[in-house]
């Protein structure tokens, strides 16, 4: 526990309280509305921890609606999911994002000059997400479904900080520490092991200092997928549509708001569901965060991304990255926590050629990835928001 600020305004728990939170949440409802976006896959159905998130969720009274941006592969998924919803207290829907009726109006929209159809992802169903949330929130929280440490306190902090009056902030970001105690293990590996000392070499490599990477590195978990926004701001970002989401919005907030409406909330001890190092899960998040990162260096300072910077780069991450390994060793150490040094080295490897593979890809193709922007996909077609309400939407 400290209490440090630094370029972004640093919101600590040293004694929030839930109940006095929610209850000005509460009383500030009708003028500020705000709800919840969840996206979620037809595989998260099954998930064990949604029984305490959604007893999470029902404890915030405050909160108008709660949407489930869900890709399902078949009407089964969305029926399941529909079931699940019926535990929730507080109004909510289920936003059937890949459904073939919200497709076909995807494909009139590329029709008109804005392509999203190739777009797979996260980035994707937060995308038809906030468009529909935005027909009725002035706020919104975004938070992942596989969160062990769940409880109604995260939303409440997340929106506390933007939705309160007295304070002057357009997005707030949750920040945390990823250790399990049951096991005693410390996890964070794509931040830890990737993000993290990938910033450090790409300060390195780019031999000036990076406005860019100087401001990512000011965030204490840059890939933390909890997050709250005012819904109008929402409109205005580009984002990927693949799975370098968290660190594309951060990306869009450099290039369109100031650092003075921006706060990182504690959110404490906090847990996911483990996911393994592999191509289909972590990997895929870093090297996809990685092309964003990527893009936007060479949009904001005209960076020249070439094969031979890909592999310098990559010699200068195992650096700093083994230093990070080293540094993590102490802490597991020092606090008893079972910490295998061959495998985050292992690791280390893995995510080193993501450096290589993901960069490949990003010099095929560097723009494939991006969504427009909420406000000019409804200069495109200014009905697009409702539409896509009512085909995703069963009422």
């Amino acid at each position: 526990m400290d209490f440090d600020q630094g370029r972004i305004t640093r919101i600590h728990d040293f004694c929030m309280d839930f109940d006095s939170m929610e209850s000005r949440l509460r009383s500030l409802s009708q003028k500020y509305p705000s709800g919840v976006i969840i996206p979620a896959l037809e595989n998260d159905l099954n998930n064990p921890m949604l029984p305490k998130i959604i007893d999470g969720l029902n404890e915030c009274t405050y909160i108008k609606k709660v949407f489930i941006a869900l890709s399902a592969a078949n009407d089964n998924d969305y029926e399941k999911a529909m079931k699940l919803s019926n535990d929730l207290e507080v109004p909510s829907e289920i936003i059937w994002c890949n459904k073939p009726e919200a497709n076909a109006i995807l494909e009139e929209l590329r029709k008109k000059g804005l392509d999203v159809t190739e777009a797979r992802g996260k980035g994707k169903d937060l995308w038809i997400a906030i468009g529909i949330a935005s027909l009725e929130l002035y706020a919104l929280a975004i938070h992942d479904v596989d969160i062990v440490s769940y409880s109604g306190m995260l939303p409440t902090k997340l929106l506390y900080a933007i939705v309160e009056p007295r304070l002057d902030f357009s997005f707030s970001k949750g920040y945390y520490a990823r250790v399990n105690f049951e096991n005693r293990k410390i996890y964070g590996r794509v931040y830890r092991l990737f993000i993290n000392p990938l910033l450090d070499a790409l300060q390195k490599k780019v031999s000036y200092r990076s406005p860019l990477i100087r401001y990512l590195q000011s965030f204490r978990y840059a890939l933390s997928g909890e997050v709250a926004i005012y819904s109008d701001l929402a409109l205005n970002l580009r984002i990927p549509g693949d799975w370098g989401f968290e660190v594309g919005m951060l990306a869009e907030l450099f290039r369109n708001v100031s650092d003075k409406r921006i706060c990182e909330v504690d959110l404490g001890f906090f847990e996911h569901k483990h996911k393994e190092m592999s191509q289909e899960a972590l990997l895929r998040t870093a090297g996809d965060s990685f092309i964003t990162l990527l893009r936007t260096l060479t949009e904001t300072e005209g960076i020249n991304i070439s094969e031979a910077f890909l592999l310098s780069l990559r010699v200068i991450y195992r650096r700093f990255a083994q230093d990070k390994v080293r540094q993590y060793h102490a802490d597991a150490v020092c606090n008893n926590l079972d910490f295998d040094r061959h495998d985050e080295e292992t690791n280390v490897e893995a995510l080193s050629q993501v450096i290589m593979d993901a960069g490949q890809r990003y010099l095929k193709n560097p723009i494939s990835a991006q969504l427009p922007d909420w406000l000019r996909t409804i200069s495109a077609m200014p009905d697009v928001r409702e539409r896509l309400r009512r085909a995703t939407i069963e009422r």
